[in-house]
Formats: structure tokens, C-alpha cells, sequence
């Protein structure tokens, strides 16, 4: 199986490490494998590692080229799709996470005749008739992470239902700023789908719950998953909000540049930060006191689930329609829910009491 990595400048291809990747976490979230089975030595493959599959190619299109949390999601990709036998994995995207930065690599997949095409989206709309046209060439499409529009694709594997995203954000913000106060959202895109349905429900919650009545979401910014922007845009909320109390960064890269920001900062200590991050890029701003919590999944599950359901859907064991079921490998059968959702899990709170027990 041959994994390709090609970034947006013309035709360069750098070759990354994604699918030498290997997750190392120790806790419930964990990707090590129940029964002993090692990538790529065919043990524990599902009836989807037929004949059929053995002759097809799978490509995973992330919201941006190195990206901490696309990297470990693309490794449980490339991970599901070895022990599957694909004929061939692959990995394309953008550099930047805009809009329609994915759409000339979805077209030359679908020129490539590429089997099953997996996409985390920048954007809900602009993709689909890329995507589309990708379907009527043949193509299976399964998006993870962040979906499209549902009828531009087969399969959505997200991580968590939104919702839990959102109240598990919104319990964390609540206890560590005692209840009440102002708070501030630093996101990702404007158009990022799983985002904006994070944000979406935290309103919803802070707006009917009781509970949070005196807390007050006082500005939305959007760093673009990038590392400078993102960190700019939180000296800016803190700047122009001198009575800010905390602030949710949904984003890995948001709340890795907001506590590298804050960690040396004269808010250290003053203004909360929580949000969703990797144990191993906020390891240091826990230890040292900057954020208290924060949450996230094993980003390598979505990847490796959503492996497992393109082979379902390219070997016919599926079709995405409602109630079908799969089995994803290690991780077990998964059934397709409403407007084909597959859910793989849910959020893990992470704090100094346990952030040593994960490595990802």
C-alpha cells in the first residue's frame, strides 16, 4: 500500500509521516489494539477486506496539510485502510483551510477514478459539486470530522454528537470561572461545520439553562487554524475585553496559540482557557498552571472508523442507509444513524490528574 502526501503549491509532494504515526495513549480514548493486532499485518480485518477491496484505491482529504489534529486523525486512516488491503492510501489537501482550497484536489481524485474519498470539509456547501461529481464517477464519499452538506456525500463518521461537544464545553467554562462572568469563543473557520454547530448548541445552552444565566458570550472570533492568527485574535480578545473571564477555544490549534499566548501573559491565572486540545501539545500549559481542563477524543478514531466505512460502502456490505451496521476493526460494530451519522465515541476531559496517561 503506497501513502501519498501532496500539498497545495502546484505539483510539490512532500512525503509526511502520517501513516508512520502511532498513537500510544494509555487511557479509554486509546487506539492500541484489544486483540494484539498490528498495522498492516492483516489481523483483525472485517468481511469488508474482501476480494473487491483489494483492488481499489481510498484517499483522505483533510481540512489542511499539516495540522497536529488532521496528522493524527490521517494516522488512523492510513492505519484502518493498511489492515483493510486497499490497493493504495493516499493523502491530499490544502495548506490553508479556506473554503474551496479542497475542491481542485476532490476533482483530481475523481479524474484518478479514485474508489472512496474521505474529507474532513472547510465548508458545507462549497465542496458539493465537486463532490458530486466525484459520486457520479463512481466514487464513495465519507466525510469525518467536519461534514458537508448530507446529500453531497454517503457517510458522515463524526467523533462525538455535537450537542455533548457543546454542554461538556460549556461545563467546563461554567466551573472554572465559579458560574458567571463574561466569556469569549475563539473558533476555527467562519465556515467550519463542526464548529459552528459547537457554537451553535453552547448558545442554545447558556440561553436555556438556568445554571449559566449570568454568563455572557461577549465576542466570536476565528482564528483559521492557524497558529499566528489564532494567537493575535486571543491578544485581541483580551485586549478589547478587560473583563473577560474566559475564553473556549473549540479548535486544537485556537487553544494551543491562546495558552502559549496566556502562559506568559499578565492573564495568567486571571482569564480561563478551555476548549478542545491534544494531551500532548497542552501537557506544559496544564503542568504549569495556565489551563486547568480542557477535552478532546482520539483523533485517530475518526480516521480509522471512517476507513472502515468507505471499505463497507466500496464493497457493497453497506449502502449508508439507516440502521445498516459495520464493524470497524478494533473499535467495533458501528450502525448508521439519521441522515447517516456514525457516532464513535464521546468526549474525555483531561486535566492534571490524568493528561499523563495519553500520548497523541
Amino acid at each position: 500500500m503506497k501513502s501519498l502526501i501532496s500539498g497545495m503549491t502546484g505539483k510539490v509532494t512532500a512525503l509526511v509521516f502520517a501513516s508512520a504515526l502511532v498513537l500510544t495513549a494509555c487511557g479509554s480514548g486509546s487506539m492500541e489494539a484489544s486483540s494484539g493486532a498490528e498495522s498492516g499485518d492483516g489481523a483483525g480485518a472485517t468481511p469488508a477486506a474482501s476480494a473487491s477491496i483489494s483492488d481499489q484505491t481510498i484517499t483522505f482529504i483533510p481540512k489542511q496539510l499539516n495540522n497536529p489534529f488532521s496528522d493524527v486523525m490521517l494516522s488512523g486512516g492510513t492505519k484502518g485502510a493498511e489492515e483493510i488491503g486497499f490497493a493504495e492510501a493516499n493523502i491530499v489537501g490544502p495548506l490553508e483551510a479556506s473554503a474551496s482550497s479542497q475542491v481542485s484536489f476532490l476533482n483530481a481524485e475523481t479524474q484518478a477514478g479514485t474508489n472512496v474519498i474521505v474529507l474532513a470539509a472547510n465548508d458545507p456547501d462549497a465542496v458539493c459539486p465537486a463532490l458530486e461529481d466525484a459520486r457520479k464517477a463512481g466514487a464513495k464519499i465519507v466525510t469525518f470530522d467536519s461534514d458537508t452538506n448530507p446529500k453531497c456525500r454517503d457517510i458522515f463518521v463524526n467523533q462525538v454528537v455535537s450537542k455533548r461537544v457543546a454542554i461538556t464545553l460549556v461545563e467546563m467554562i461554567a466551573e472554572q470561572i465559579g458560574g458567571e462572568g463574561e466569556i469569549a469563543i475563539l473558533s476555527a473557520t467562519a465556515n467550519a461545520t463542526n464548529q459552528n454547530e459547537w457554537i451553535k448548541y453552547m448558545e442554545e445552552e447558556l440561553a436555556s439553562n438556568p445554571a449559566y444565566s449570568k454568563i455572557t458570550i461577549v465576542a466570536k472570533v476565528y482564528g483559521d487554524d492557524d497558529d499566528t492568527k489564532s494567537f493575535q485574535e486571543a491578544q485581541g480578545l483580551l485586549q478589547a475585553h478587560p473583563n473577560l473571564k474566559g475564553i473556549v477555544s473549540p479548535t486544537t490549534v485556537g487553544i494551543a496559540a491562546t495558552a502559549r499566548y496566556l502562559s506568559t501573559s499578565e492573564y495568567k491565572g486571571k482569564v480561563v482557557l478551555t476548549g478542545l486540545g491534544l494531551p500532548n501539545e497542552m501537557r506544559s500549559f496544564v503542568e504549569d498552571g495556565t489551563v486547568t481542563e480542557f477535552a478532546l477524543w482520539d483523533p485517530a478514531q475518526l480516521g480509522y472508523v471512517a476507513a472502515y466505512a468507505g471499505a463497507a460502502l466500496a464493497s457493497g456490505e453497506i449502502t449508508g442507509a439507516v440502521g445498516e451496521t459495520f464493524t470497524a476493526g478494533e473499535l467495533g460494530e458501528r450502525t448508521i444513524e439519521e441522515n447517516g451519522l456514525v457516532i464513535v465515541g464521546d468526549p474525555l476531559r483531561f486535566n492534571k490528574d490524568n493528561i499523563g496517561n495519553y500520548d497523541f
